[in-house]
């Protein structure tokens, strides 16, 4: 929880009032706190007593500088901590990275960002909207389509990926796309087609206007609130969960206690939740699991040739993330209103002032019905399943990410992603997919059906296909840093004649020595358990401590291997990679995707295939998915949920669940 922001405490018939800190009446109380509402000033203070601002500068970040990992096992309440900041620092056409000493109030560094751009910030994308709406061939493309007046035209900018183009070298470009607002509750449904601006953001002009021609935009009624989806329906019998004695957690700052497990966790104005020195008691010992786990970068590339489609391909982490990548929750919807929800801080991408987001963060228990283990003797044996949740939502565009870290009380970590909100959607001449195919068409050449490349999901709407990539870095400590990766693989052996059975399978195990060992897909006609193993402990028949990564729901790419999208997100070419820890190695992508070179990020620092045995490792863990939309995902999508599991494998001597109570 954010040490210097107001905590809310909301609970459901227990006659418990919210409770609010102001800003600032905290102080941070662990080295992995979130910057307070002090510290955020305290760098632009440094900043501007060094000459570094002026009226033009802009803050696409501002950010925990987190101390050695190290010194953070080893700290102890009450003893001092480092705290330094970054701050990213936009003074057109520089980019610059500063490190400022909070304790000591000085610049550290000051440098410049040199060929690479940081994420792009909100007001460069209405920048480029009005100007787009001013140049002379967008107003004779809408003329084109029948519309004259502009006063419900909407214009954004969006990134434009990247293609090494002599248009696009050494520039800070954004692609602009308009809607027609008119009666509209989703801009995405009347995106107005084959339309496309190239706004170089830097000279604030319009470079080119590129009309693929396209008809207006539909004119079906596209909602999802309440009075347009009809009357709500019946739901008999009210189902409550309270608490009324209270979360059954322990909070001190941003430490979370709850039954055995012990961990930090803070909002990150680029990778929303952070999960850090997650630890298990077993007995009287606290055992070290997981340093850090949190989002690293998520690359969403949609599967449509024309130019207002096929540089769509968004590394959105780090594109989108200047007013922060989580958005606020509502309470008793998209968490229990028993939940305790955290209030945030980002920069303000205009002038680096701190800036509240309230309740983007909650943390609950909860109940489903289910047990945690049970069996059935002379009478069943049964324990009542009960987790602790982190939730977050990131909202980019017309996508809404929901990001659970779910920890169970048998000793699981599950992390879960649900995708929900509204996909991406064209205007289409042919109203149905029933409808013949008139010959030529946007695309030119022979005739192709309006949805060749998506699905009709409304009247002349097609939803465009596309794939979603979630790549999570896992800092893992198994019983303390000195790890090792293994594969276990299941593999076929045939008996030897005159066995009755021919064939059973065995496993074989597979030290990974270097990072090109670690570089693994899922493959079920091959399967292998993926385990970290502890290099110095042991259980209580002789195997090493270990935890497994456990995937679940997965997907491979299809894109080709030398497309440019696929090579700017290198991450995807495998669902499994594991590194030596660096601190400086966090973002799949690379530091900055903005518009970058191939290779960044997980290929470039893995060219070195450098040694990844008996030493501090990190899982790098990519869930993919791949989206045809679906009627049902219309006007506003279910969630679809994927996830996997951190699993005790030999890590504790027994279940660590037998002691739930009976009832």
């Amino acid at each position: 929880m954010n040490a210097t922001v107001r905590k809310v405490f909301r609970s459901l018939g227990c006659g418990i009032a919210p409770l609010a800190l102001s800003l600032g009446a905290q102080t941070v109380q662990h080295p992995l706190d979130p910057l307070s509402f002090q510290e955020y000033w305290t760098v632009l203070e440094v900043l501007r007593d060094g000459g570094r601002l002026s009226d033009q500068t802009q803050f696409p970040a501002v950010s925990l500088k987190e101390p050695p990992k190290d010194l953070v096992w080893a700290w102890r309440e009450g003893k001092s901590f480092p705290r330094e900041a970054v701050a990213i620092v936009r003074q057109a056409p520089k980019s610059y990275e500063a490190v400022i000493d909070l304790n000591q109030r000085k610049e550290l560094s000051w440098k410049e960002i040199l060929g690479a751009h940081p994420g792009y910030l909100n007001d460069e994308s209405k920048e480029a909207g009005k100007e787009a709406k001013k140049h002379p061939e967008v107003i004779a493309a809408l003329k084109r389509r029948g519309i004259e007046n502009l006063a419900f035209v909407e214009c954004h900018g969006f990134p434009p990926g990247y293609f090494g183009t002599p248009e696009q070298r050494g520039k800070r470009l954004l692609h602009v796309g308009c809607s027609d607002a008119r009666r509209m509750h989703s801009l995405w449904s009347r995106e107005i087609p084959g339309l496309t601006i190239v706004f170089d953001v830097d000279s604030k002009k319009v470079l080119r206007v590129v009309d693929e021609g396209g008809p207006a935009p539909s004119e079906a009624f596209v909602r999802y609130d309440a009075p347009s989806a009809g009357p709500s329906r019946e739901v008999p019998g009210p189902l409550r969960v309270e608490q009324p004695l209270g979360p059954g957690f322990r909070l001190k700052g941003n430490v979370v206690e709850w039954q055995n497990w012990r961990f930090h966790y803070r909002h990150d104005q680029r990778t929303g939740a952070v999960i850090s020195t997650v630890a298990y008691r077993d007995g009287a010992e606290l055992r070290p699991i997981l340093y850090q786990g949190h989002l690293s970068e998520i690359f969403v590339p949609y599967m449509d040739p024309e130019f207002a489609w096929y540089h769509r391909n968004f590394l959105d982490v780090g594109e989108f993330h200047s007013d922060g990548l989580a958005k606020p929750l509502k309470p008793g919807l998209d968490c229990p209103a028993y939940a305790v929800y955290s209030d945030a801080l980002v920069a303000d991408s205009g002038n680096g002032r701190p800036k509240q987001r309230r309740n983007v963060m909650c943390l609950f228990e909860r109940e489903a019905g289910d047990m945690s283990w049970r069996h059935h003797s002379e009478e069943p044996e049964s324990r009542r399943k009960r987790d602790l949740v982190v939730r977050f939502v990131a909202v980019l565009g017309n996508y809404d990410y929901v990001f659970d870290w779910t920890f169970q009380q048998d000793g699981v970590i599950r992390v879960a992603v649900g995708a929900t909100g509204v996909s991406e959607a064209k205007s289409v001449a042919q109203a149905t997919a029933a409808e013949p195919v008139s010959s030529g068409g946007s695309n030119g050449g022979a005739a192709e059906p309006a949805d060749a490349y998506g699905r009709f999901v409304d009247r002349n709407i097609v939803a465009v296909n596309h794939d979603h990539y979630f790549s999570f870095r896992l800092d893992v400590d198994i019983d303390g840093p000195a790890n090792t990766f293994v594969a276990d693989r299941l593999v076929p052996k045939t008996l030897p004649e005159g066995h009755p059975r021919r064939s059973l399978w065995v496993r074989e195990e597979k030290i990974a020595s270097n990072e090109s060992d670690g570089q693994l897909h899922m493959n079920m006609s091959a399967p292998a358990l993926w385990r970290v193993v502890s290099s110095s402990r042991k259980n209580h028949v002789g195997y090493p401590t270990s935890y497994q990564l456990m995937g679940g729901m997965n997907a491979h790419t299809l894109l080709a291997a030398d497309d440019y999208p696929r090579r700017r997100a290198g991450f995807i070419d495998h669902q499994l990679w594991v590194t030596p820890y660096r601190a400086e190695e966090r973002y799949a992508a690379g530091q900055y995707p903005s518009m970058s070179e191939p290779g960044q990020g997980l290929p470039a620092w893995t060219r070195g295939n450098r040694s990844i045995r008996d030493t501090d490792i990190v899982l790098w863990h990519t869930i993919g998915m791949h989206h045809v939309v679906r009627g049902e995902d219309w006007p506003v999508m279910p969630v679809m949920w994927h996830s996997f599991e951190l699993r005790p494998f030999d890590f504790f001597n027994r279940n660590p669940a037998l002691d739930l109570p009976s009832r």
